[in-house]
């Protein structure tokens, strides 16, 4: 008697995305067989490490390094394929072509259902001389390696940074941490475009104390060779900046030309389009994580949000349908916390400016308060921002700057904008109170009551 045929999945991409499908796959369905295939040679790590890897807080690659290979086919009969890249999808034939760089030889692989989790890259601007030697990003252990093995050789006393988004921030941390000269270049007007002014000053007020310099209002309109293929200068819109090396910050764009090959649809923003179940247009395949885009709660739409939190949730939405289920991923509230020197700044929802341009009538307030009762030893300030809509009095988003009790009061925000809640039902709220944590009036009912007095005043 023939043997019945085991369903297998192929999925395409590691890291985040990838082995949460793939996890949640065998344990919808422990028959199925499973392939993934990841083209880096690392499948699960913490990306969101690498900047304290490189400023030697974390002084082993190896521990950012959750699973290996070997785990997951010993502990989760998962087969694990690193340095192999899927270089075409046969939707038809329901094939995979895979380009293994070790062994340098070309396979087609089979498939029931296929997992797209190609992730997203750095975007590299077209600028002359971009390819220099010394111009990095940072996506990657093998990026993080290579930059923090450069940082350390002795041969770099200046970096620039072409980007002040959070990638970009933490790196100037860290940049600063190994003793280099750091310069940071902003084509906009102010830093960290997802909080608005208010709070992105307190951010510049911190690089400027720790001696990083800003240049904002800025264009960087290419590089300068030293003669041996390292880049020595940077060229901006209004004069040149000598360096002896360079990282590009300006952002993350989804990884989709397999899809687009496939012939498989992309959204509005450029990433895969997906539904409630994190399927795609063609009913063999679903996508996660960064090449894919997200349900954004708040403005009740999708969007691309490339966090590692959504990658790791849409991921297990994804392995558990492509298995068989019928999970549905919620969607997010973009949600975010950042580390800049000793500043910690997280925001929430949408902030003023993207209100204005969606033309949303909308309130805010703006305070500063304190992060435990006043008389108790340590207290610090804390600057807290809400905006909500004019009409009903429903948070929209908020940001926050200080220097404690940052990261889990956003949270508090967060679950707020999941719920809708309005800013009145927010300033109600019963949150803890003792005196080394907060006062007895927390800063977020202090700002959202101040809220609340201006909806329908618009």
């Amino acid at each position: 008697m023939a043997r019945p045929h085991r369903k297998r999945l192929v999925v395409v991409g590691g890291v985040a995305a990838g082995m949460s499908a793939a996890s949640r796959a065998r344990r919808r369905d422990p028959d199925m067989e499973i392939k993934v295939f990841e083209k880096s040679g690392y499948v699960s790590y913490g990306a969101c490490g690498l900047p304290y890897f490189i400023a030697g807080l974390i002084d082993d690659h190896h521990n950012l390094i959750t699973y290996t290979p070997d785990f997951f086919w010993q502990q989760r009969r998962i087969e694990v394929h690193t340095r192999c890249e899927v270089t075409e999808i046969d939707l038809d034939a329901q094939q995979v072509t895979v380009w293994d760089h070790v062994e340098a030889r070309e396979e087609k692989v089979s498939f029931d259902v296929l997992v797209l989790a190609t992730g997203g890259s750095p975007v590299k601007p077209p600028l002359e001389n971009v390819d220099l030697e010394n111009v990095f990003t940072l996506r990657t252990v093998e990026d993080g390696m290579a930059i923090r093995e450069h940082a350390r050789s002795g041969q770099s006393r200046r970096a620039v940074i072409f980007g002040a988004g959070y990638v970009g921030l933490e790196m100037a941390e860290a940049f600063s941490r190994l003793g280099l000269q750091v310069t940071v270049i902003e084509k906009m007007s102010w830093v960290l475009g997802s909080v608005d002014q208010e709070i992105s000053q307190l951010v510049e007020q911190e690089l400027e104390k720790n001696r990083v310099e800003l240049i904002k209002n800025e264009e960087v309109q290419g590089f300068e060779d030293d003669g041996s293929g390292r880049v020595c200068r940077v060229v901006t819109s209004k004069g040149v900046i000598e360096t002896d090396m360079v990282l590009l910050a300006v952002g993350v764009e989804p990884n989709v030309a397999l899809a687009r090959q496939a012939g498989i649809a992309l959204g509005r923003t450029g990433a895969i389009k997906v539904n409630e179940y994190m399927a795609t247009s063609h009913a063999l395949v679903w996508a996660a994580g960064d090449c894919a885009e997200t349900y954004f709660r708040v403005l009740d739409e999708y969007d691309y949000i490339p966090f590692g939190t959504t990658a790791n949730k849409q991921g297990r939405v994804a392995g558990e349908n492509a298995a068989g289920g019928r999970s549905v991923f919620p969607g997010v509230v973009g949600t975010s916390t950042l580390k800049v020197f000793d500043l910690t700044v997280a925001s929430t929802g949408i902030n003023e400016k993207r209100a204005e341009e969606l033309g949303i009538p909308y309130v805010t307030s703006f305070i500063r308060s304190l992060s435990r009762a006043s008389y108790y030893p340590g207290v610090q300030p804390i600057f807290v921002k809400m905006v909500a809509d004019a009409r009903n009095g429903r948070l929209l988003g908020a940001q926050m700057a200080g220097y404690e009790g940052i990261a889990k009061r956003i949270d508090v925000l967060a679950t707020a904008l999941h719920n809708s809640m309005t800013v009145e039902e927010i300033s109600k709220l019963d949150l803890s109170y003792a005196p080394p944590f907060a006062p007895v009036w927390d800063p977020i009912l202090i700002a959202a009551s101040q809220a609340s007095k201006e909806v329908g005043k618009a």
